[in-house]
């Protein structure tokens, strides 16, 4: 009996050492991304932030949302920033059981259809009686992403004539400068945050029938477990919030030749105090 009593001790005293080593953060982050102009400038700042904390932060690139949620669910990266209401809806629901949301870090996501302010149409319901002006089209960018597949609904539900043309942001961008600089009838799939929203007079069309959904949230998603196994690099985490009109400034300043790494220094110097109180965390 004092044997089984002697061992039963010994085991809970196991158990009481390990346990301050579970408390204990761990000191690398592994970090997703996709190379947009929102999620990066996210990322980069929130990288900076941990950075400064004692945080190790390494970040993997990923190409679309369906590898990059399937990457965090299984592990192999710890958090990814993400809209999860309506862009990413789809793999948020199909992989939330394996994953939490850690916090918001931003808002105000639209996309829409958009004309140039000097095109005299205001509605989605527009578009019919004007289709010839537009030459049939609607330019799109890469078919898979959510604004695509939006805008596919709202040519279904309009029953517009004019054909959404798949492609990519480049070619989007070329066209809609090609067109501005001439005057033309354009409508294109377009966002907020983008430097092009700064770059050219656009009007997102009014949608009457709610296709498109409203403004949207990014939040710092994770693993499974995350918040339990590093509540401060949490707490750090959830301290950090970029207002939506800041990243389409740095969008701005990329475009007009900073690199994306530049520009997020850049934020970074000129809002140090904010820097400094959002790294003001102690550890429990």
């Amino acid at each position: 009996m004092k044997s089984l009593w002697k061992a039963l001790c010994a085991a809970a005293m196991i158990g009481i050492s390990i346990l301050p080593a579970r408390a204990e953060d761990k000191k690398t982050i592994t970090m997703g991304t996709l190379s947009w102009e929102d999620l990066t400038p996210i990322t980069g700042i929130t990288k900076k932030v941990l950075e400064d904390a004692g945080y190790t932060v390494k970040v993997t690139e990923f190409s679309e949302w369906g590898i990059a949620y399937a990457a965090l669910a299984k592990g192999d990266i710890q958090v990814l920033a993400s809209q999860t209401d309506y862009v990413a809806q789809d793999y948020w629901d199909k992989n939330k059981n394996r994953l939490e949301k850690i916090s918001p870090v931003s808002h105000g996501l639209y996309q829409g259809v958009a004309v140039p302010k000097y095109v005299p149409i205001d509605s989605l319901e527009q578009l019919n009686e004007n289709a010839d002006k537009f030459s049939g089209k609607i330019i799109g960018i890469e078919p898979g992403s959510g604004l695509m597949r939006d805008t596919s609904n709202a040519v279904k539900d309009y029953g517009l004539k004019l054909q959404l043309v798949e492609g990519s942001t480049a070619a989007m961008t070329a066209a809609l400068k090609s067109a501005y600089d001439r005057k033309e009838w354009i409508a294109v799939t377009i966002w907020e945050p983008s430097w092009m929203v700064q770059k050219y007079e656009v009007k997102y069309l009014k949608d009457p029938k709610g296709v498109f959904p409203p403004p949207q949230s990014y939040y710092w998603i994770g693993h499974k477990g995350f918040t339990e196994e590093n509540p401060h690099a949490r707490e750090v985490m959830a301290s950090v919030y970029v207002p939506i009109a800041d990243i389409t400034t740095i969008n701005g300043e990329v475009k007009d030749g900073k690199t994306m790494d530049q520009a997020v220094q850049d934020w970074i110097g000129a809002h140090s105090d904010l820097i400094k109180r959002w790294e003001n965390i102690k550890k429990s």
